[in-house]
């Protein structure tokens, strides 16, 4: 175990430290799942192999390998699914463009949810300056909206995992 001396001379074990900013790195994971700036779901996974490879926690490896594919699936579905959602209401180039050009307008001006506005907004746009009925428009902004949506559920609820299992095998190290 590592261990240091705090302000008063006494052992301070390190390992404390590392659970509290794993514990802290993991909540801003969270918010990183609103706010694109922070890659959500990344943090996650960071704060749970820092306590793995940190401290004396013992976090099952098929665990981490699984975390860690599922966070880079999710990731990739972070950029990938809104553009298929607009692809799925037969959105076409502008519309598409749109969306991508939407979500990163909304990001800077009205974050954090200015990125799912902003990709329904660009994708109606892109759509009627292309020419399609009002109709065709909205659906392509309804379809880029419901992704960039559901992208946002898996994002939290894969780093709420996260959070969770770094919290209870803190606890359990702690107390246990």
């Amino acid at each position: 175990m590592l261990t240091g001396n705090n302000i008063k001379g006494e052992p301070l074990k390190v390992e404390y430290i590392v659970i509290i900013l794993a514990i802290i790195i993991a909540l801003a994971g969270i918010l990183g799942c609103l706010l694109p700036v922070l890659p959500g779901p990344t943090l996650g996974l960071l704060s749970l192999l820092g306590i793995h490879f940190l401290t004396p926690i013992d976090i099952d490896h098929n665990l981490l390998w699984i975390l860690t594919a599922l966070t880079l699936l999710v990731s990739g579905l972070d950029y990938i699914l809104p553009v298929w959602g607009a692809k799925a209401a037969k959105a076409g180039r502008y519309g598409i463009w749109g969306s991508i050009a939407g979500m990163i307008a909304g990001l800077l001006l009205f974050p954090p949810f200015g990125v799912i506005i902003g990709a329904f907004a660009g994708a109606v746009i892109g759509e009627i300056y292309a020419g399609k009925q009002n109709k065709e428009a909205l659906k392509a902004g309804l379809y880029t909206f419901l992704a960039t949506l559901l992208v946002m559920v898996l994002k939290l609820s894969l780093t709420f995992w996260f959070v969770w299992l770094v919290i209870t095998e803190s606890i359990s190290f702690a107390f246990g």
